[in-house]
């Protein structure tokens, strides 16, 4: 080949090299600009994984829709119980359709029974606790003002509030979420004008008597995990 052939080769492959390189640093910035555009996606400023935005949950009923003494089905691992709420104590009865229709109760344990006494449940930390931990410090975050009725009693069946005692709640407000369910009326008749009664169970009382006998543990939790499945209105004519 003469040289001036080798020439004109030479200057092509020089060309198409240049050419090469320009191409490869310009898609490294490509590829570079995508995974950053990429990472702001799902990252914040600082760096760290971003937060979505928490949504509102599904309400499991419309508590407008309920009458002034709503029914409810409270479905247990232990069996069902029906029960009505008062409208002569109106805070506690919204506040706990509040948190049904919220979902607030399922899977939350009975996690303190006591026989010939009552049975207490409504602690959001008993759901999915481990064995042997001590419970009935959990709650929404908030109390619910006493609302005494003196026509409203702990009968057997009697639904009523959980709340921390005189010394430190001289105005006996209510827990906003635990509630227990009186087994013995002659021992709980002490509780009258001291606990918020709100609610009865009008059937499946035998419930109690099979949850109250359920052997316990430390601070009367059981020792086998009695829960809420469910808790939802019972329509009614």
């Amino acid at each position: 080949m003469c040289s001036f052939a080798k020439q004109i080769v030479f200057k092509i492959y020089c060309y198409m090299k240049h050419k090469i390189l320009i191409l490869f640093f310009m898609s490294a910035i490509i590829f570079g600009s995508c995974q950053n555009n990429r990472k702001s996606k799902v990252s914040d400023e600082s760096g760290q994984p971003a937060v979505p935005e928490a949504q509102t949950p599904a309400l499991a009923f419309d508590p407008a829709s309920l009458p002034e003494e709503p029914v409810f089905e409270l479905k247990t691992s232990e069996g069902t119980m029906v029960i009505k709420l008062y409208k002569d104590t109106p805070q506690h009865r919204d506040n706990f359709v509040k948190l049904a229709s919220e979902r607030y109760y399922d899977n939350i344990l009975f996690h303190r029974v006591i026989k010939g006494f009552m049975i207490q449940c409504g602690d959001p930390q008993s759901r999915g606790a481990e064995p042997n931990v001590r419970l009935g410090s959990g709650g929404p975050g908030y109390t619910v003002p006493a609302e005494f009725v003196a026509t409203l009693k702990h009968k057997k069946g009697a639904i009523a509030a959980a709340r921390t005692g005189d010394n430190v709640n001289p105005q006996k407000a209510s827990s906003g979420s635990q509630f227990y369910i009186v087994q013995n009326e002659e021992t709980c008749r002490q509780l009258d004008g001291s606990y918020t009664v709100f609610g009865e169970v009008i059937r499946g009382v035998e419930i109690i008597d099979k949850i109250a006998a359920t052997p316990t543990g430390a601070a009367d939790r059981p020792v086998k995990d009695i829960r809420i499945i469910s808790l939802l209105p019972v329509q009614t004519e």
